[in-house]
C-alpha cells in the first residue's frame, strides 16, 4: 500500500486558499466534535448530504436548513479524526500546486464545483439511501485528477506499508495517483449494482477525479493552441 506524505513541486505563490480549507475543514470538525458523542452525530446528520431525500423531493425543515444546502457543507464535514487528517494531507500534498497553477479564486470555483459533481455520482447510485455522506474527499479527487495533468512526472515522497515493513521512497505522481483512481474504480463496482461501498462513496472519488482530469486536459489544451496560434503569428 503507498500512502503519500509529500511532493518535490515547488510553488511560485502561497497556498492561501489550500490552507484556509485546510483551518475551515479542521474547525469544523472539532466544533462538532466537541459537541459530545451525539452533537457529533447529529451534527453529521445535519451537515451531511442524504441521498433519498433529495431524491424524493422529502426535504423536512428539520435538519436546520434547506437539505440541498448539504451539498455544500458536506464538504466541511468528516466522519472522524482519521479521515479528516488523510483529507487535509492529501488536500495539502497535491492542492497547493492546483492552487498556484489556477489562481486562488479560479481554484475556488474549481474545488466547490468538483465536489458537487462527486456529490451527484454518488448520490446517482444510491438515490435510496438514508446514509449522510460528508467529507471533502470528493473535491480532493478533482484536486488529484487535475494535479495528474498538470505534473504526472512530479516526484511524489510515499510509506510503503507491507505487511509488518515500512519504508519510504520516491514514485513519479501518475504512479501513485493513476493507482489510488484504479482502486476507487474498484472499490466502487459493488455500488453499481446497489450494493454498499463499505461506507465508502467511492462513486464520490471516481466523479470528482474525473471532473478535475476532463476541466483541466480541456484547459492545458486551449493554452497549448493559444500558445500554438501565437507562436505562429510572430513569423508572419
Amino acid at each position: 500500500m503507498l500512502f503519500p506524505y509529500k511532493d518535490d513541486n515547488p510553488t511560485e505563490r502561497p497556498a492561501v486558499v489550500t490552507v484556509g480549507l485546510i483551518v475551515l475543514n479542521a474547525a469544523v470538525f472539532l466544533y462538532c466534535w466537541l459537541q459530545g458523542e451525539g452533537g457529533f452525530t447529529r451534527s453529521v446528520f445535519e451537515l451531511g448530504v442524504i441521498p433519498k431525500e433529495l431524491w424524493s423531493g422529502n426535504l423536512p425543515q428539520s435538519r436546520g436548513h434547506f437539505p440541498p444546502v448539504s451539498l455544500f457543507t458536506s464538504m466541511f464535514m468528516h466522519a472522524g479524526w482519521l479521515h479528516l487528517i488523510g483529507n487535509m494531507l492529501y488536500l495539502w500534498i497535491f492542492g497547493n500546486n492546483v492552487e498556484d497553477y489556477l489562481g486562488h479564486f479560479r481554484f475556488i470555483v474549481f474545488y466547490v464545483a468538483c465536489g458537487l459533481i462527486a456529490s451527484f455520482s454518488h448520490i446517482a447510485f444510491n438515490l435510496g439511501s438514508k446514509v449522510p455522506m460528508v467529507g471533502a474527499s470528493g473535491a480532493i479527487a478533482g484536486v488529484l485528477g487535475a494535479y495528474l495533468v498538470l505534473y504526472p512526472r512530479a516526484r511524489v515522497h510515499v510509506f510503503l506499508f507491507l505487511f509488518i515493513f515500512i519504508t519510504t521512497f520516491t514514485v513519479p505522481a501518475w504512479l501513485v495517483l493513476g493507482l489510488w483512481f484504479v482502486l476507487q474504480i474498484i472499490n466502487s463496482l459493488p455500488e453499481f449494482s446497489g450494493s454498499s461501498g463499505g461506507g465508502v462513496a467511492y462513486l464520490a472519488h471516481v466523479g470528482g477525479f474525473v471532473a478535475g482530469l476532463v476541466y483541466l486536459r480541456h484547459r492545458v489544451g486551449k493554452t497549448r493552441r493559444r500558445r500554438t496560434k501565437s507562436d505562429r503569428g510572430s513569423f508572419r
